[in-house]
């Protein structure tokens, strides 16, 4: 049976500094590489063969440091980015066809990217909420369709996330490959909205700890078997 593990990337240097980060390309912190190299020893019993990240460093990064830490997850292959060749400013560079016996194919995409925080980006979230109040920043930040100043909702997240996730993920676990998401805690929430049938009205306490992988087994329509999360 095939397994999909949602992994959201180690602390970035914003999250240490409590700040809005939304599209804002920031690194991971000293913990945050530390938190994927966890990780790697946490999946260390598991197989992949096929990952897809953001667009975004931090989810990259943890992607590399957790496939690559503990060799046992790739089975030995070596991990290769392959950017989308339609993309307009792809450049062919990086033109190669991976080897599946040898390789394992690293997909990033856009649509997996964090929330855009629009006006609150950069901003401190503790002193925003003295600003605008708690129960005000805590919608923007919990709430399902409420969007930040100039920013998205979750729900836009999702319309994004989502149809992703069935066009290009859905079909390798279909056909029974083991699948990792490298992502972030809304483009995943949206995800496990969707794997887990949850309500709007649910959404609130859906927290995802940062480098703390969610197992899931996965059939072969699709469906969850049993979600596992592998915080111990």
């Amino acid at each position: 049976m095939p397994i999909l593990i949602l992994l959201r990337h180690g602390q970035s240097l914003w999250n240490a500094d409590n700040l809005f980060t939304g599209w804002v390309d920031v690194p991971l912190s000293e913990r945050g590489r530390a938190e994927a190299t966890i990780a790697s020893c946490k999946l260390r019993d598991y197989r992949v063969d096929v990952c897809y990240t953001s667009l975004l460093f931090r989810a990259m990064e943890t992607a590399v440091i957790c496939l690559t830490e503990c060799d046992d997850i790739c089975g030995g292959k070596t991990p290769i980015f392959k950017h989308d060749a339609d993309d307009p400013d792809w450049h062919g560079w990086d033109r190669y066809q991976v080897d599946p016996t040898k390789e394992l194919p690293i997909f990033p995409s856009s649509k997996l990217d964090e929330r855009y925080y629009g006006d609150l980006q950069g901003l401190n979230k503790a002193e925003t909420a003295a600003k605008f109040g708690q129960e005000q920043v805590q919608e923007w930040r919990r709430s399902f369709d409420v969007r930040p100043p100039g920013g998205e909702s979750l729900e836009d997240t999702m319309n994004r996330a989502v149809p992703f996730f069935c066009d290009r993920i859905l079909p390798h676990l279909k056909q029974g490959d083991n699948v990792l998401i490298s992502a972030h805690g809304n483009s995943l929430r949206a995800i496990i909205m969707y794997l887990d049938r949850l309500a709007p009205e649910e959404v609130p306490g859906l927290e995802l700890m940062t480098g703390v992988p969610i197992v899931y087994d996965i059939d072969a329509q699709g469906n969850v078997v049993h979600k596992q999360v592998l915080d111990k």
